[in-house]
């Protein structure tokens, strides 16, 4: 079983979106667009859904939190950080776009690095792609495409890791990309997030995004400061 007790979770319902606190979670919540009694987790959001404070888009989405139901952010500097997955993409919206893991940066609408899967009709593939602020004062996110190939339905694995020196490193589906952040990002709080967050409002109600996670696991490992 994938462990939950340090996750919280969104789902788009409700005026703005519900968040399902970590205590309800643990003890086996589930609905048509989250649930976990397979072993497995399972997360859609249709274009249609509501959306979180400040948000755009819809998302069923986990966020990281401590065992109480807290939420938990960190700085980047006192711990080795990692967000491992191994996730199946099932269904996309028109635009082809959904988020399935985030680094966040807490009080903030503008996270770190978010990782999407961008699925092309032509080539009936996926890119992994990076939407990455290399420093918090940038604006608008530098694209970079990881990985390409990735068919639907078919299970791949992610890793995102922020050591304690910010190097940022992303594995995704055999391709692995690394870049050194700006030291201003030493302050910031962060905190991981993992889902499928949809790039995608319009439409009717049978569209959105459908994944499930196989594994999922955060760590923040002290013993590796370097």
């Amino acid at each position: 079983m994938i462990d939950l007790s340090t996750w919280n979770l969104s789902v788009p319902v409700g005026t703005p979106a519900t968040t399902i606190d970590t205590p309800v979670l643990m003890k086996g919540y589930k609905d048509s667009y989250f649930h976990a009694d397979t072993g497995t987790l399972f997360f859609w959001a249709p274009v249609t859904g509501s959306v979180t404070k400040s948000a755009k888009y819809p998302r069923s989405e986990l966020r990281e939190t401590n065992v109480d139901g807290s939420v938990h952010n960190w700085k980047y500097s006192a711990a080795d950080n990692y967000l491992r997955a191994s996730i199946t993409v099932a269904k996309v919206p028109s635009s082809g776009k959904i988020v399935i893991g985030q680094i966040h940066q807490n009080g903030s609408n503008e996270p770190l690095i978010k990782l999407e899967y961008q699925y092309k009709t032509s080539s009936k593939t996926g890119n992994i792609v990076a939407k990455l602020r290399p420093s918090p004062s940038q604006d608008e996110p530098t694209v970079i495409q990881i990985g390409t190939g990735v068919k639907m339905n078919e299970k791949f694995d992610y890793t995102i890791h922020l050591d304690t020196t910010g190097l940022l490193s992303v594995d995704a589906a055999n391709y692995h990309w690394s870049t050194k952040l700006d030291d201003t990002w030493k302050t910031k709080d962060l905190y991981f997030k993992a889902g499928v967050y949809v790039q995608d409002n319009t439409g009717y109600a049978t569209e959105g995004g459908q994944v499930t996670f196989t594994k999922l696991s955060i760590s923040h490992d002290a013993m590796a400061k370097k």
